[in-house]
């Protein structure tokens, strides 16, 4: 009995020490602690992503309608042999457990597996307009999220909050703003001449990106990026060789070659390339997950280029879509994505090129908070010499450099 009433005690000292706890973030909140410099990075960072993504899309457009050029292997293929050139040569001229016959030897099979999936996931969504509608793909490429998700939570062990879920749907809201707006200015392009196997080819092609992804998080974070995109031009090149050369070679040799369509296939190659040389940094700075919700914004851009190229008709819910967008990927990184881990030192944190840990700033805070509080509780009400010297270096803007952005393995 008496074991039952403390028990009882403990969960309303526990409630009500959480309700004041959340009050009092309440109370405190400043607009600086939700729009900080890491949080203007990486949006500028992931928005830089989907002016790429737009490049690759404008090039692909021409390329179709202007040349009726529709090889996707072969484009795909340009821009792993440029990951192959450059990083995999890289990984050649590196010694010890970083080479790369010692990577292969170690997991060749997975690179290869993964290599596979990438360069499926791009096939299948390019291959996916031939059958069905152009708003098809834009509401179902949004599958990505909750698979990435999904996939983050059982891989990565990321354990999202209810502000998450709130931010993503916000997101798809933005989505569907715009897909109403392609709708009301008759913009529902494409075939419909196999709408039931073109909407499984997105599907599966969103899958795929959400394996893909999840693996690139976890390489650049655990191992590094020189390696992943190595390994992924490698594979990549190889398996989009064997596939063009069996699909597409009748395409490619009744291309009647220009320097226009040269030019066109040179910008879609260094826009992919480019993306995929900058995608694992910024996915080193923030999740899988909210690079895609960023990446929600590429549809966008390019019905904005396609206003001025295409002639495409302009809505004002295109800057509402843009808005709404824009602010759930806020909402959405304002929260710190908690994990199974409990040592900071095997947290799935992103791990720099020279062996440090770099720490995302709101896990930054919460370790100052913690040391706060430590202090505190040990040193009583009074203040000491070494608290107020802190203070004053936190209000100059040196604490953070005292507490650690990065901490040696």
């Amino acid at each position: 009995m008496a074991t039952d009433q403390s028990e009882d005690v403990y969960k309303d000292l526990s409630s009500g020490s959480q309700s004041s706890g959340l009050m009092e973030r309440i109370r405190t909140f400043s607009p600086k602690e939700l729009f900080t410099w890491q949080l203007a990075r990486t949006l500028a960072m992931g928005q830089g992503l989907a002016g790429l993504i737009c490049g690759t899309a404008i090039s692909s457009q021409y390329l179709a309608s202007s040349f009726h050029v529709n090889t996707p292997m072969m484009q795909s293929f340009l821009h792993y042999i440029l990951l192959c050139l450059t990083y995999t040569t890289m990984l050649l001229c590196r010694t010890g457990d970083g080479n790369i016959l010692q990577i292969l030897r170690k997991r060749w099979w997975k690179y290869l597996l993964l290599g596979l999936v990438d360069v499926e996931a791009n096939y299948a969504v390019v291959k996916a307009y031939q059958y069905t509608t152009l708003t098809s793909v834009q509401l179902l490429d949004c599958f990505v999220i909750p698979v990435l998700m999904l996939l983050s939570w059982w891989v990565l062990k990321a354990r999202y909050r209810p502000v998450h879920y709130v931010a993503v749907c916000i997101c798809l809201m933005g989505v569907g703003a715009m897909v109403g707006a392609d709708l009301l200015a008759g913009r529902d392009q494409g075939s419909t001449s196999n709408i039931l196997l073109g909407d499984g080819l997105v599907l599966i092609s969103a899958s795929l990106y959400a394996v893909s992804n999840v693996c690139q998080e976890y390489t650049v974070k655990n191992l590094s990026r020189v390696e992943f995109l190595g390994m992924v031009g490698l594979f990549g090149t190889i398996i989009s060789t064997i596939q063009m050369v069996i699909l597409e070679r009748k395409e490619i040799a009744a291309i009647q070659w220009s320097w226009q369509i040269g030019l066109l296939f040179a910008a879609y190659a260094l826009c992919m390339y480019t993306l995929y040389s900058c995608m694992p940094i910024v996915v080193k700075l923030s999740s899988a997950t909210a690079v895609n919700l960023s990446l929600l914004t590429a549809d966008l851009f390019s019905l904005f280029c396609g206003v001025f190229l295409f002639q495409y008709s302009f809505s004002g819910l295109y800057l509402v879509s843009l808005v709404i967008i824009l602010i759930g990927f806020i909402t959405f990184n304002a929260v710190p994505t908690p994990t199974d881990h409990t040592d900071p030192a095997t947290a799935s944190f992103p791990v720099c090129e020279d062996g440090y840990y770099s720490y995302p700033v709101a896990y930054q805070n919460d370790i100052i908070k913690q040391e706060v509080a430590v202090r505190i509780s040990t040193e009583g009400e009074g203040e000491t010499e070494e608290w107020r010297n802190d203070k004053q270096k936190r209000r100059s803007g040196r604490f953070k450099e005292d507490v650690g952005l990065s901490t040696k393995m």
